[in-house]
């Protein structure tokens, strides 16, 4: 079966966010059109949030560090990030105009780990529910979309692919963070060469 996996379509990562993606508002519209899509065929379909608590180590203010600094949180490399979607703030809610997504996974929850993926902290040592919700339900395919391409996307396809799921990236349903100019096209390259099919939504219409 097939799965929708919608990452991180938060308000934090839109227009006026702490953390706004350029053009992230722009995936809304595709992403609405992939669950009209995939509610029609009757196909799962899942939502990721970030979920941090306020006392988040990745957060430069709580790390004594500078917004976009490289460095190190527990022992692995870390971009510090301005304050966002944290737990129950407005930050970290759907966007206003997402269509309703009954299944939420939710990540990032532990103070000390980063968690870019939607299946592991960035670590890899807790996982969260996730794969086992997608195999409750036999979903061996995925069509991944979202923000941000260069760091959640990106982590989200590469593990599942090590998982064994068939990945599907929806192109025209992904922005990127960009830190360096070209992060986002690298980050596609990225989850091609590992295995991910790169389409655009029109496609599945």
């Amino acid at each position: 079966m097939k799965a929708l996996i919608l990452v991180d379509l938060q308000c934090d990562f839109c227009k006026d966010g702490a953390l706004e993606v350029k053009n992230g508002d722009m995936v809304i519209e595709v992403a609405n059109k992939m669950i009209e899509v995939f509610e029609k065929n009757n196909n799962f379909i899942i939502a990721t949030k970030d979920w941090h608590p306020k006392e988040h180590k990745s957060f430069a203010i709580n790390s004594n560090s500078k917004i976009g600094e490289v460095g190190t949180l527990n022992g692995l490399t870390q971009v510090f990030w301005p304050v966002h979607c944290v737990q129950n703030e407005k930050g970290s809610s759907f966007h206003p105009q997402l269509l309703p997504v009954k299944n939420v996974v939710y990540k990032g929850t532990d103070i000390h780990v980063d968690s870019y993926s939607a299946f592991f902290d960035n670590g890899k040592i807790h996982k969260t529910e996730l794969d086992s919700i997608l195999r409750a339900n036999d979903i061996d395919t995925l069509y991944v979309m979202g923000l941000a391409t260069d760091y959640c996307v990106k982590f989200t396809v590469l593990d599942a692919l090590s998982l064994g799921y068939k990945v599907y990236v929806i192109y025209d349903g992904c922005k990127g963070v960009n830190i360096s100019k070209c992060d986002s096209d690298k980050a596609f390259q990225e989850m091609k060469d590992s295995g991910a099919i790169i389409i655009f939504s029109d496609e599945l219409v």
